[in-house]
């Protein structure tokens, strides 16, 4: 084999998928968190790549350990502001540690019914959408956050379109319409202006403006969906400074029954899962 001059580029180690269930039991009216946890640590890790040399590298068995304890004696608020625990804690654990970033993804439970309106105290259920962090950090004081959702599914059944494109060109069959299904998966992220704030807080605020603004117009595209809802949260959010969607068109097409004798109406359809229309965007403050 030819020796060819090489160098190391960017490169980061750690422990993925670690799953932390916490539970918080100072009342009898208990409150849970669950999310699974990636660390990746950024340094000189020069010599463990080419020389094979580990002197003063953190097992990647203590970042595990690590996440499970630091959960036990911090994590009481945000999953972010665990993240900043976290990233601060390698930093000044590791001696070749400069940086890193955290990924969580928080699964989301909402108390089972019990006596009362206010949910059984410790029986729960759980809910989609989840809660996506990334917390980033160069040296261990000062952190990016970006937050986000995944997997939140959801359909009109009236009130979208999709009309007035170029029809004039070879390829193009689809008809134009005025009143369709509009579904989709919404993935969301987005970036803050302040250096720190309550993280929930502002999750629960984007989250639930997203579910109003998905249904309080008339779609003449998913694109323009898209942008009303990143309007709509950074108009809720002064602590966000932008925010990124995708949205996948979930095609929710009439089946043709009347070649059978049956005339449908707009009730039977069939979901079409692929290929699909795929549309995302940065909508950020002028």
């Amino acid at each position: 084999m030819t020796r060819v001059n090489v160098k190391l580029g960017e490169n980061n180690y750690g422990k993925a998928d670690v799953q932390v269930f916490k539970v918080f039991r100072s009342t009898s009216r208990h409150e849970i968190r669950d999310v699974n946890v990636r660390v990746a640590m950024t340094g000189e890790f020069e010599a463990a790549h080419a020389d094979g040399d580990n002197a003063e590298l953190l097992a990647t068995d203590t970042v595990r350990n690590t996440i499970y304890a630091l959960a036990k004696e911090g994590f009481a608020g945000s999953v972010e502001a665990f993240g900043k625990e976290l990233l601060a804690h390698f930093v000044r654990a590791g001696p070749k540690v400069t940086g890193g970033f955290a990924e969580f993804t928080e699964h989301l439970w909402e108390r089972l019914p019990g006596d009362g309106d206010q949910g059984h105290d410790h029986g729960f259920v759980r809910q989609l959408p989840k809660h996506t962090v990334r917390v980033e950090t160069m040296d261990g004081t000062s952190f990016k956050v970006t937050s986000g959702i995944a997997e939140l599914s959801v359909l009109k059944t009236t009130q979208s379109g999709w009309a007035g494109y170029l029809l004039e060109e070879r390829f193009t069959t689809l008809p134009e319409s005025t009143d369709r299904i509009m579904a989709t998966v919404v993935t969301a992220k987005w970036e803050y202006a302040v250096p720190d704030c309550d993280y929930d807080a502002v999750w629960k605020r984007a989250f639930d403006q997203i579910q109003r603004t998905f249904t309080d117009h008339y779609s003449p595209s998913l694109q323009n969906t898209l942008y009303r809802l990143g309007e709509a949260v950074l108009g809720v959010c002064p602590e966000i400074s932008r925010v990124w969607f995708q949205l996948p068109n979930r095609h929710h097409l009439r089946y043709n029954l009347e070649r059978f004798g049956i005339e449908n109406e707009g009730e039977i359809f069939h979901v079409d899962p692929e290929p699909y229309g795929l549309m995302e965007a940065w909508i950020e403050r002028a």
